[in-house]
């Protein structure tokens, strides 16, 4: 199985690590720890090496939190933020993902070779089909999300979410065909956290058959999501108060899941330590 991107095949007969890297100052994850406004991207810079030295295989770049409740970003500043980094990170010799839903900057991007659009609306806004459809061969991961991240978890998703996510992943997968985009250049992601609640994340995980058997590889994304905060506190008033340093091994034991499931894409936070449970599970298997 081959994941085309605009520099790349990535080959996924084994499980690939995704390192993030947060130009934000607000992420809820490591905002403001690699860069806050005005200091420089020196930092965001050192992060993308050590990623890759900790043996992350592809970096996904960011610059608008999707937190719940998280203020839109306006485009200038996104792009102030982004472009940067992906001309420092162009230069690295992986993969690059940039996570954005605007059109402007995912054409911004790939014009300077980005790799892979990695999209929480999964193309739904004006334009962002179009240019992922105009590129010859860049990768896309279209990722289910419901509401939008101000409103995502006010109300989150009622029912059995497995085959809404499903549906709605099939649908926009062959929205893309359907545009010209060829299959190998789509990836699938489930959203966890985004708009579901802890019950119907972990549902999510348990069947994850289920969209597999829409047909195109799967990205998965649980790294420090505050669900595994709430199944490894001691109560729910602990959840808020978990470091985010104290999910490390909660998040690698979820890759380690759903890699397990049939997951071809891990995207972390700690990938030293995710590498290193792959390295034990792979050679068990």
């Amino acid at each position: 199985m081959i994941w085309q991107t605009s520099r790349f095949q990535i080959d996924l007969a084994k499980p690939r690590v995704m390192g993030i890297v947060n130009v934000t100052p607000d992420s809820f994850s490591d905002g403001g720890k690699y860069f806050s406004e005005g200091s420089g991207f020196a930092g965001v810079f050192a992060h993308c090496e050590k990623l890759l030295r900790d043996g992350a295989e592809l970096l996904d770049i960011g610059g608008e939190s999707t937190r719940p409740g998280a203020p839109p970003v306006p485009l200038e500043e996104e792009l102030a933020r982004v472009l940067p980094v992906v001309r420092h990170a162009a230069t690295l010799g992986v993969p690059l993902s940039v996570d954005t839903y605007k059109p402007e900057v995912m054409q911004a991007v790939l014009d300077l070779g980005a790799d892979v659009i990695n999209d929480i609306w999964a193309l739904r806004k004006p334009g962002a089909a179009e240019v992922v459809a105009a590129h010859p061969s860049c990768g896309v991961c279209l990722m289910h999300m419901h509401r939008e991240p101000q409103t995502m978890q006010v109300a989150p998703m009622e029912g059995d979410v497995v085959p809404q996510v499903r549906d709605f992943l099939e649908a926009a997968a062959a929205g893309l065909l359907a545009a010209g985009v060829a299959r190998p250049r789509i990836v699938l992601d489930a959203g966890i956290g985004f708009g579901k609640t802890v019950a119907q994340n972990f549902a999510l995980l348990a069947r994850q058959q289920e969209l597999l058997a829409i047909g195109y590889p799967l990205l998965a994304a649980w790294s420090r999501k505050s669900s595994l905060a709430a199944v490894t506190s001691t109560s729910l008033a602990a959840v808020a108060q978990l470091a985010v340093a104290d999910r490390m091994v909660p998040s690698v034991a979820a890759a380690l899941l759903a890699v397990d499931r049939g997951a071809r894409i891990v995207r972390v936070h700690d990938v030293k330590e995710t590498v290193q449970a792959l390295k034990v599970w792979m050679a068990a298997t």
